[in-house]
């Protein structure tokens, strides 16, 4: 089972398409693009894949020619992600590239500013809105420090292991979302919006060319919203090998407690410790590999259902129903 299946809350898309409205930008379009429809929106627990995401937010850079994307006091045209990217690609080191993505936005974006420090070995590259008020859903700011980690992470070629990000703004109701976002755990009601790490990263070099940023750009925004998963160690190796399994549906934990090492009891109290259970996960996977399958017409409900390990597809229905809140049914008819 691919990795790359997996899924994300429609309340991001919900929250650009409401931006979108709040300034009379045609959003029908970019809806259209990406597969989406107003009947799902009115579905706040519903989950789409990272290919919807990025067409929804390709085309609403497009249609609004703004990389904010309606969220900020002022725009920031379309391309001028694109033209910072062709200079940071440049920099020498991590720390010249938060540098320049500080200098370079400060100077072309009333809408935000952004700033690197460094203090008793810790860095902080640092975000404020100039009126967050224009951003009540939180998503420009989320948004953009996980665009700040994912991008200079992949110019120097490794990910940056942050000690945690600051957000300035209560617990969402979105929130686990978080853990799919960020390497670390998040810290709310701060003053700032942060990225903090080791400063001794700032000392990594950038291996990335010019020849393949073209091919990251092209790309983007699809890579950023791919998984990268930050779960804890053994949820991450319960998650690894459930992704990995051809027959999911027989799946069982005393199979995995063997494969770590571990008795199934010690396995079930580790995964507790970190806030979940076999089943919840088990769940998740066999959800994310169905909404992907669904997205393809060409795969009848009754064979997804088959290669989920249900027993008939009243079974398949009434999971999908509990873990979406619609039929898989009226989810591809949507």
């Amino acid at each position: 089972m691919s990795r790359e299946r997996h899924s994300i809350s429609i309340h991001f898309a919900r929250t650009l398409i409401a931006a979108a409205r709040r300034n009379g930008v045609d959003y029908q379009k970019p809806m259209r693009f990406a597969g989406l429809n107003e009947r799902m929106l009115e579905n706040p627990g519903l989950r789409i894949t990272p290919d919807q995401l990025s067409r929804l937010m390709q085309e609403m850079w497009r249609v609004a020619d703004d990389e904010f994307m309606c969220m900020g006091s002022r725009p920031s045209r379309h391309g001028v992600f694109t033209l910072m990217a062709k200079q940071a690609v440049r920099c020498r080191n991590l720390r010249a590239v938060y540098h320049h993505l500080g200098h370079f936005y400060n100077l072309v974006a009333e809408a935000l500013n952004l700033e690197l420090s460094v203090t008793d070995g810790e860095a902080r590259f640092a975000l404020q809105l100039a009126d967050p008020a224009k951003d009540p859903d939180c998503t420009l700011r989320e948004f953009l420090l996980l665009l700040w980690h994912r991008f200079p992470s992949w110019l120097i070629g490794q990910r940056i292991p942050l000690s945690y990000v600051s957000l300035d703004f209560p617990e969402p109701a979105h929130k686990a979302e978080h853990r799919l976002m960020y390497p670390c755990s998040a810290r709310y009601s701060q003053p700032d919006c942060a990225l903090a790490f080791d400063a001794a990263w700032l000392d990594e070099p950038v291996v990335q060319t010019p020849a393949t940023l073209s091919a990251y750009l092209r790309r983007a925004p699809l890579d950023w919203f791919r998984r990268q998963a930050y779960y804890q160690s053994y949820t991450r190796r319960v998650m690894d090998y459930l992704e990995r399994s051809d027959v999911l549906a027989t799946t069982n934990m005393d199979e995995i407690a063997a494969e770590l090492n571990v008795t199934s009891r010690t396995l079930r109290r580790k995964l507790s410790d970190e806030g979940t259970s076999f089943q919840e996960l088990k769940d998740g996977v066999r959800r994310d590999a169905a909404i992907h399958s669904l997205s393809q017409p060409s795969i009848p409900i009754s064979e997804i259902s088959r290669q989920l390990g249900f027993s008939e597809p009243a079974a398949f229905t009434r999971a999908f129903k509990h873990w979406t809140g619609v039929p898989p049914g009226i989810y591809r008819r949507s």
